[in-house]
């Protein structure tokens, strides 16, 4: 069961919000728009004054503005109000922060790796009961993150996919590939997570700083 279907261009705005810098065919491809459409509603956002286009190192990508971020928060705030689901997602918020705050330090154990006269030592990942132990708990961060999402999923569709995209990421993890786990620039664990807490907060109009 999924619930309302939002609207392209709320999607192709709250896109850029969650990859944080993104081309068209990227943030097309996070909702699975239409990469033509999508460059389309940059363009008017653009001119709108919610997005801007910047070049980094070789590579270029659209992000919002600080009025894009306000377009993008009514955008979703409007959405709750015309689905009635406001007061459920502060309740799946609510039931989330504790999960987040032992998720945050399941992946700084995956980090960091005290040792004898040096308790913040990095992680070397040699210590393969160690790491193993972290995975675990991470499988265990996303059963409960899967949970969430199939709650979310039942208020709006395009909360739909952060199970499976966890689940993808942990199965490659517990294979040997370190990245899976905390490398923001793939989908790995921590960017799922990362995505899931800012869907959150930007729908109900709050911040990592004054959520709790």
């Amino acid at each position: 069961m999924t619930g309302r279907a939002s609207a392209p261009d709320l999607l192709a705005l709250h896109a850029v919000r969650l990859l944080g810098m993104a081309s068209p065919e990227r943030a097309a491809r996070r909702f699975g728009l239409d990469p033509v459409a999508v460059s389309e509603l940059l363009l008017d956002f653009e001119a709108f004054g919610w997005v801007q286009y910047t070049e980094f190192a070789g590579t270029g990508g659209w992000s919002l503005t600080e009025a894009g971020r306000r377009a993008n928060e009514k955008q979703l705030a409007d959405e709750l109000v015309s689905v009635g689901a406001r007061a459920e997602l502060v309740e799946i918020h609510r039931d989330f922060l504790p999960m987040n705050a032992r998720f945050l330090a399941v992946v700084t154990r995956w980090q960091v790796r005290p040792l004898h006269g040096e308790p913040h030592a990095a992680n070397d990942h040699q210590d393969h009961r160690w790491d193993d132990r972290v995975l675990d708990d991470l499988a265990i961060c996303g059963r409960r993150l899967d949970a969430v999402g199939v709650r979310l999923t039942e208020l709006l569709d395009r909360c739909d996919g952060y199970g499976a995209r966890y689940l993808a990421a942990i199965e490659r993890a517990t294979r040997g590939e370190a990245g899976w786990v905390d490398d923001m620039t793939r989908d790995s664990c921590h960017k799922v997570w990362f995505e899931l807490h800012e869907d959150l907060i930007s729908s109900l109009g709050v911040t990592r700083e004054n959520e709790a």
